[in-house]
This record gives C-alpha cells, sequence and structure tokens, in this order.
C-alpha cells in the first residue's frame, strides 16, 4: 500500500536570529550609502527572493519573517500526508486512491515537508511502464505538454481525462479558498500543487490521463534493453499558497536531488539579451547569402534602430543529401566549414570570418550568431566521416506519435539519420565551435534538440544519450564562447531540462509562422505558459517576429515585456521603423524586464485560447515598476481531435477583463518601501497615454477584440508627505512598450521635496505626481515639462542619449 501516515510527524525546530538569516541570503550589500538606491542586478527568481532579508531590505512583506528573539521554538505541523491512499498535502487532499505498489519518499530528512517524490514497484522489469497514481480531487489544473516532438503547449481542465498525454509539468489548483488572500490565514488561501516528472536512472518520466479520470505516470528508457521494474524518485509533487513562488521551490528541490542542472538563476546570460537583433530565418530561409546577411544588417541601421546581433540560421554548413533519389530528401553535414555561399570569392579561404568582420566592423554589431543541429544538421553528419557517424532511424514515444501522427512518415524517420558516436561527439562539438570561434563568431543556436530521445536504442537509452550529448555541448560552449553563447531549440523534452547546466536561453514555443493565420493568438498563449515552467531553468526566448505584418504590433508587445532576447527576421527593406523604435534605443540597447513573462495569478487556470470569455494577462518585473500585457488570445489553438492548431468559433468579438495592480505579482519589491506601501499604483495605458491612479485591489476594466492587445506600465505611489498630500510614481519612456524599464535608479528626498532618478536612453520620459512640479531638472539643466492636473501625468523630453561616459540621465524632479 501507498505509504501511511504523515512524514515525520510533528517537528520543532530553533528559529535563529533574522540578522543570520540576512547575510545567508543578501546578494548586494555596502558598508557605506548610496547616492541612489540601488537593488541587485541579477535576483533569484524573484518569486524566492531572499526568504529572510533584513530589516532596510525591499522585499515583499508576504516573504518576510517576523523577528523574533534570537532563540525561538515553533512548532511545524508537517506538510504532506499520505493516509488511506490519499495524498493530502496541507490538510487538502490532493489524490485519491493511490494504488498499492506507488511508493512515497519524503523530500526532506527532517524539518516541515512541503513535497514528496513518488515512484512504484511492478512485477516485471521493461523498458515501459504506466501505473496511475490517483484520482485529482476537486481541482483544475494548468498542463505544459508536447503537442509536437520539440515543442510544448499549455492545456486547461478539471478532470484526470483532460491531462494530455507527454505532459510535463503539471500546476493544480484546489477549488477551497481565494487566491485574493495572499497574507491571509493559509487556510483560507488556494493550494497550489506543482507535479513534476523527472529522471530517474535511465528513464524518464511523463504524466497523461484515463478515461478513469486517473493521473497516471508514464516511464520509458527510449531502449528495449535498458529495462528495470522499481522507482522511488519518478515523479516529485510540492505544495504551497504562492503558485509562482511554489513552481521555483519545486524546481530548486529536483535540483537539489538530481544534482544534474542548474536553475536560470545561476547560469551567465549572454549578452545578446539585452540588445536587439535579427535572425536570417524568415528572410531567407535556407537560401541565405553572406551578401543576404549584409543587406539586412544595412536595411535596419537606416532606421534609428541598429542591430548589435545576427543569427545566421539555417543555410550556411556544406551539407549534402544521399544518392538515393527521394521526394524530400534529408540532408547531411559533410564538414564543420561553411558552404560556398559563405566563401569571400577574392578569397575563399577568409570563409565565414568574411562577413562576421564585415558585421562587426561595419554594422557595429556585438554579437554574431550562427545555427547548427545538435546532431549537426537535420540528417546528422554523414556516415563514414571522422566522428564515427552511422545510421540511426528516429524510434518515437507512443504519446508523442498520438499527438503529432506526422512522425509515422516524417522523412527523417524514414530516411534516417547520421548519429555521431557518443565517445566523438565532444570533439566533433569542438572542432565545429572552435573553428566558428577562430572565425569571431560569439555563440550557436543549437536546433532540432528532442531528436536525440529517439535515438537511444541500442545506446543505454534516450536519457544516457541526450546526457552524453549535452555534456559535450556544454563543455563546448564553455570553452569556445566565453559569452556563454548558446540558444537551445526545439528543446522542450525533460531529458534535456534536467541536465541542463549550461545554457541559459531557450526558445519558449514553436515558431513565428508569418504566413500561418491560425498561429498568432496561439504562440502568444504558449510563450506566456509554457514560461511557467522553462523559466525556471532558462531566459524564454519568445521567438523572432516581424515589423510589418498585420501582427507585428500583437507580436512586438509581447516580447517587449518577455523578459527575453528582441529580434527580427524582417527582410531587407521591409521594416516598420515606427514600430521598432517603441523596443529599441538608438544604441541597439532594449528595455529588457527582470523575470520570465507569465501569466497573472488569476489567469494560470483560464483558458484564453479555447474558453470564449477569458483575456490573457502577462506581468513582468522591472527595477521600479512592473509591467501588464493584456492580450485577446480567443479564436484558435491545438485541438485534440485534429492534433493540430485550429480555428474555432467564438461566441463575440470582443471579451472584457479587468487589471488590477496587484495583478504584477511582485509589484510591491518595485516599491522603495514595501513596508508603508499601501498598494496604491499609478497605471499608464501604452496606446491610449492613459493614466490612471489605482487603490489596491481596483480594477479597471477593459475590452479587446481578437488579436488586440494593451501594455499597462504599473509603478507603486510613494507618498512624499501625508500632511500635504504629495505622492510621486515614476512612469519611464512612455512611447516604448517597456516604459519603466528605463528607470536604472530612484530615490526620494523628503526634506527637499524631490526624487531623484537615473534613467536609461532617450524619449518621453513620463511620471505621476499629484501636484505640478516646480522644475524638472536633466544633467543640472532645467527643462521644460507638460503637467495634467486631471490625471496628475508629467512628461517631458529626453531628447539624446547620455554620454558614453556616463551611461544614464541623472534628472531630478522637484515637487
Amino acid at each position: 500500500m501507498a505509504s501511511q501516515g504523515c512524514f515525520s510527524g510533528t517537528h520543532v525546530i530553533k528559529r535563529v536570529h533574522p540578522l543570520f538569516h540576512s547575510l545567508t541570503y543578501r546578494f548586494s550589500s555596502s558598508s557605506s550609502p548610496l547616492p541612489l538606491k540601488s537593488k541587485p542586478q541579477a535576483r533569484i527568481l524573484s518569486s524566492q527572493l531572499r526568504l529572510f532579508p533584513s530589516a532596510s531590505s525591499s522585499v515583499s512583506p508576504r516573504y518576510r519573517v517576523k523577528e523574533e528573539r534570537e532563540e525561538e521554538e515553533v512548532t511545524i505541523k508537517p506538510a504532506v500526508c499520505i493516509s488511506n491512499g490519499n495524498l493530502i498535502i496541507k490538510n487538502r487532499t490532493v489524490l485519491t486512491g493511490l494504488p498499492d505498489n506507488v511508493i512515497t519518499t519524503s523530500s526532506s530528512e527532517a524539518g516541515p515537508v512541503e513535497g514528496v517524490f513518488i515512484g512504484a514497484v511492478f512485477d516485471k522489469e521493461e523498458s515501459n511502464h504506466i501505473v496511475p497514481i490517483g484520482l485529482l480531487h476537486e481541482s483544475r489544473f494548468m498542463a505544459c505538454f508536447r503537442f509536437k516532438l520539440w515543442w510544448m503547449a499549455q492545456r486547461m481542465g478539471e478532470l484526470g481525462r483532460d491531462i494530455p498525454l507527454e505532459t510535463q509539468f503539471l500546476l493544480v489548483e484546489s477549488n477551497n479558498g481565494s487566491h485574493l488572500e495572499p497574507n491571509g490565514n493559509e487556510t483560507n488561501q488556494k493550494l497550489y500543487t506543482v507535479f513534476l516528472p523527472l529522471i530517474e536512472g535511465s528513464f524518464r518520466s511523463c504524466l497523461q490521463g484515463n478515461v478513469n479520470d486517473e493521473v497516471e505516470l508514464c516511464l520509458e528508457s527510449g531502449d528495449g534493453d535498458t529495462k528495470t521494474s522499481s522507482f522511488t524518485h519518478s515523479l516529485y509533487i510540492h505544495a504551497g499558497t504562492d503558485p509562482f513562488k511554489t513552481v521555483t521551490d519545486a524546481i530548486h528541490t529536483v535540483k537539489l536531488h538530481l544534482k544534474s542542472f542548474r536553475q536560470r538563476h545561476e547560469k551567465k546570460l549572454p549578452g545578446i539579451v539585452d540588445y536587439f537583433g535579427w535572425c536570417t530565418w524568415d528572410a531567407f530561409y535556407q537560401e541565405v547569402t553572406q551578401e543576404g546577411v549584409e543587406a539586412g544588417l544595412q536595411s535596419l541601421n537606416a532606421g534609428d534602430t541598429p542591430p548589435r546581433f545576427v543569427i545566421i540560421d539555417d543555410g550556411w554548413q556544406s551539407v549534402e543529401n544521399d544518392d538515393n533519389p527521394v521526394e524530400k530528401p534529408v540532408f547531411r553535414l559533410t564538414g564543420v566549414k561553411e558552404n560556398a555561399k559563405f566563401k569571400n570569392k577574392d578569397d575563399p579561404r577568409l570563409g565565414i570570418k568574411n562577413i562576421v568582420d564585415i558585421a562587426k566592423e561595419k554594422h557595429g554589431l556585438k554579437y554574431v550568431y550562427v545555427w547548427h543541429a545538435i546532431t549537426g544538421y537535420w540528417g546528422g553528419v554523414r556516415p563514414g566521416e571522422e566522428y564515427g557517424s552511422s545510421m540511426k532511424y528516429p524510434v518515437v514515444s507512443k504519446g508523442v506519435v498520438e499527438n503529432e501522427p506526422t512522425w509515422k512518415t516524417d522523412a527523417m524517420a524514414v530516411q534516417g539519420l547520421g548519429l555521431v558516436n557518443p565517445k566523438n561527439v565532444y570533439r566533433f562539438y569542438n572542432e565545429l565551435h572552435s573553428y566558428l570561434a577562430d572565425a569571431g563568431v560569439d555563440g550557436v543556436k543549437v536546433d532540432v534538440q528532442c531528436i536525440l530521445e529517439t535515438l537511444g536504442g541500442g545506446l543505454g537509452g534516450r536519457v544516457e544519450l541526450t546526457r552524453q550529448y549535452h555534456q559535450a555541448l556544454d563543455s563546448s560552449v564553455a570553452k569556445n564562447f566565453p559569452d556563454n553563447g548558446c540558444i537551445a531549440c526545439m528543446s522542450h523534452n525533460t531529458d534535456a531540462l534536467y541536465c541542463s547546466k549550461q545554457a541559459a536561453v531557450i526558445r519558449a514555443s514553436d515558431d513565428f509562422y508569418p504566413r500561418d493565420p491560425v498561429s498568432h493568438t496561439i504562440h502568444i498563449a504558449s510563450v506566456a505558459y509554457n514560461s511557467v515552467f522553462l523559466g525556471e531553468f532558462m531566459v524564454p526566448d519568445w521567438d523572432m517576429f516581424h515589423s510589418v505584418h498585420p501582427a507585428a504590433e500583437y507580436h512586438a508587445s509581447a516580447r517587449a515585456i518577455s523578459g527575453g532576447p528582441i529580434y527580427v527576421s524582417d527582410a531587407p527593406g521591409k521594416h516598420n521603423f515606427d514600430l521598432l523604435r517603441k523596443l529599441v534605443l538608438p544604441d541597439g540597447s532594449i528595455l529588457r524586464a527582470r523575470l520570465p513573462g507569465r501569466p497573472t495569478q488569476d489567469c494560470l487556470f483560464a483558458d484564453p485560447s479555447r474558453d470564449g470569455v477569458s483575456l490573457l494577462k502577462i506581468w513582468n518585473m522591472n527595477k521600479y515598476t512592473g509591467v501588464l500585457g493584456v492580450y485577446n488570445c480567443q479564436g484558435a489553438a491545438w485541438s485534440s481531435t485534429e492534433r493540430k492548431n485550429t480555428f474555432h468559433q467564438t461566441q463575440t468579438d470582443s471579451i472584457t477583463g479587468s487589471i488590477r495592480g496587484r495583478d504584477v505579482h511582485l509589484i510591491s519589491e518595485a516599491s522603495i518601501d514595501p513596508n508603508t506601501w499601501n498598494g496604491d499604483c499609478a497605471v499608464y495605458s501604452q496606446s491610449r497615454g492613459e493614466l490612471s491612479v489605482m487603490p489596491y485591489n481596483v480594477s479597471l476594466p477593459i475590452s479587446l477584440k481578437i488579436r488586440e492587445h494593451e501594455i499597462f506600465t504599473v509603478s507603486p505611489i510613494s507618498h512624499l508627505a501625508s500632511t500635504d498630500g504629495v505622492s510621486f510614481a515614476p512612469l519611464g519612456l512612455v512611447n516604448m512598450y517597456n516604459s519603466g524599464g528605463a528607470i536604472e535608479g530612484l530615490r526620494y528626498d523628503v526634506e527637499e521635496m524631490k526624487v531623484v532618478m537615473e534613467v536609461k536612453g532617450c524619449g518621453k520620459f513620463g511620471a505621476y505626481s499629484s501636484v505640478k512640479p516646480k522644475r524638472c531638472v536633466v544633467e543640472s539643466n532645467e527643462v521644460a515639462f507638460e503637467y495634467d492636473a486631471s490625471s496628475g501625468l508629467v512628461t517631458f523630453e529626453l531628447e539624446k542619449m547620455p554620454s558614453e561616459t556616463k551611461r544614464l540621465h541623472e534628472m531630478e524632479i522637484e515637487l
């Protein structure tokens, strides 16, 4: 029978003085005061910020531990119980009817237990196992599942049968309690439970539902000779009352257990994430040439939105197809050097170095990346070459084939792939990457990653093959690209995620398809929901887009709040520079938000692609503001019956929803003093240019038609003088989508009644002030400003970029 009783009983622990914890968890400190209040440049995924901060820390009160005497005994009941075959977490029943062969293991040897590992014992050793682990009890869920071999999407439901095949992440909300009481009694709050199917030994697990509404755990090695019958840590279940913190804590616990991957905040971010870029793919596809690359760079530079990185996508490598004539031949890599299109006609020895030098020296680029598949090319490396490549034929797991039936006739499955011997794969990567690095290339976009899971037969299975390849890839990237230049693509399987130690950027969804009208609303919803899971491992990359396109603003605004890199794939001469200037500063930098963009808490279990009534709201954080994007994504979704993306009927052209300042989940962290902030926010509509003052928990209605959007800057209001009623909130560069990302420093001088700021970029600066300012000063020079007394909006122009030596404008607003 599943383990009975509560884990570890009731615990009595000693709480140490909070100062000890603040010294342990603080990420930036200084013995002398700074002229401006400065926040850390990098944070542990902000939903788990500094659990034990000092009294001066600006952390949300809901994560603050009350100061106690130096030692105090605190009695904490265990969070997880197994009783009569039911899984009970924080006194809520989450699963009922765990079968006899399911076994459980505590996630903690001592202290309060927030989670539990699940395994199972079977009668016979096999390479595939499926076991039901119980029925979901009075809950609704959000699942991230693979609808293609390469990519995940989201699915919502309430019954076990609605959990899709190949579910790799499951977030469940109990139907008891309220998410509107984040600081209230825990028994009155919603309970959020995370299910993480894991890697155990040579087996990888996923979840699915069955017709009896049971949740099933599926275990697979991907190799008929790799078998076992006993599992102890194949699924981790973790619960809490804050969904985002619960996810982060669950991944952290799994990291400590597996010791095979690192989280996003532990990785070096490549420089491209803070600059505007261009990718050649949708501009040229595989017909890209070095002349085309230069034409694209020159074209974008003409409009005050200069790219600072380029990704030379598929089309630069030396490849050939097999001798056998077929309708759709699979091409295979024949060498690590470039093809004839990327050789200098006057001096072929220059190779790809020629276009790299042109990009950097003539067009001012900082970074050049190139594309390659994790197996070298789509068809791998031609057999018989020096890396011991041999033909392998993909064997795709049943769940993937059910979701993506086209694999039955896919050219790669039929014609096979030349797989480099795992013993030689580091040498292959190192020779490829060192050749590129010597040419001045700064990084690689490594595509087609999930194909490895289909090739593990005879090689120890999918997990082992993926581990060997990723260890080699990580080592080569670390050696050859010191900026950690690597983008993971077509890589949405947990085989890869749970062995990722190096790559810090991951494509978050299926491609941007400029010619497929059904794809655009689906794309925005998918990147947001997938980022709930993927954002724990890497910075999600929401993909390229076209600036001249019917859905250009829809895509551009989402990229601005994604927290990831921003790049287009425009053809040369086809640019909307007015749109791009909402994203890009004249020096090619961007105003990147600090976290992965994710759905707001009240949207996590809604279905903004299918239900006909919900808008999708996406939140993110800057240093001193939050940002909130609202999107109508209805009308199209992946169909579980047709196994493809399809349009569907909607009841109305327009949907009405509402926003609150608190929709930005960590908005209190943007306040100068979270302890005294009363929750009031200034909320600025980017498209309408309208400013509203919103008290805590007051909502603002918004109506959007399909494929319409709105971006709001949300800024905590600080009250400088309670007696005079003077209050202020910065907004930033209000002509840009993520306006608040421009504010790098903020200090309120109550005695002088002025606000001191450091601001990046140029353009129209805006702020909320309850009174008309006496004057506004930029770099010691007084500037003209406008003030709207009805809304409190203050605006003035920052006419040029800061000098290179200063980087930031120094500003004062005297009130």
